[in-house]
């Protein structure tokens, strides 16, 4: 049976959860895993990430992507993606990262991709086999960086949201099916 290639741009809030979950989809047969998964992701785990992603108090300081790797089984690459040339020879190339220029790249690239994003309680899937006429709306917004927590979260446990996670669950159902070649929404919108 061949692997399925993938690789996850991100994981932090959305990430980390989707790892959780398709390497439990690889441990359900042990003999043969469904995915060979490669994780790319410049940062490093900070206390106030504990609320809301899939990390634990050991695992502070440490790069996310190696941190996630103790416990999970895929190749941590602790590094940005910055051009094209690394998203090729993939099946499927996720984007998980809070950045909208990662995304940009990701949109005009030929590659098989998934897109899955949250702020606050709003949620969103989207694939590569979407209208591309709606790509420059699903690529607009704010430069640089922002949080799956949304701009209005007050840092309070009390106030954290899992939108993000309910994502994460979408994105997984999402490839086991598009790799079993059933059918797969060209997007879906969440909202908690």
């Amino acid at each position: 049976m061949k692997k399925n290639k993938i690789m996850i741009i991100g994981c932090g809030g959305i990430g980390s959860y989707l790892i959780s979950l398709l390497d439990r989809a690889n441990r359900m047969n042990s003999t043969t895993r469904l995915y060979d998964i490669t994780v790319f992701d410049p940062d490093i785990v900070e206390t106030k990430n504990l609320s809301y992603q899939n990390f634990e108090t050991e695992d502070v300081g440490l790069s996310k992507p190696e941190a996630l790797a103790t416990r999970y089984k895929f190749k941590a690459e602790p590094y940005k993606v910055l051009s094209p040339s690394q998203i090729k020879g993939y099946d499927l190339v996720i984007c998980c990262a809070d950045n909208l220029d990662v995304r940009k790249m990701l949109y005009q690239s030929e590659v098989r991709w998934l897109d899955l994003r949250a702020q606050g309680r709003a949620g969103l899937l989207v694939s590569s086999d979407e209208d591309p006429k709606l790509y420059s709306t699903l690529t607009a917004g704010p430069e640089g960086s922002f949080s799956c927590q949304g701009d209005a979260w007050d840092r309070s446990n009390q106030g954290v949201h899992f939108t993000h996670v309910a994502v994460a669950g979408y994105g997984a159902q999402w490839v086991q099916r598009f790799f079993s070649g059933d059918y797969t929404p060209k997007h879906i919108q969440v909202s908690a």
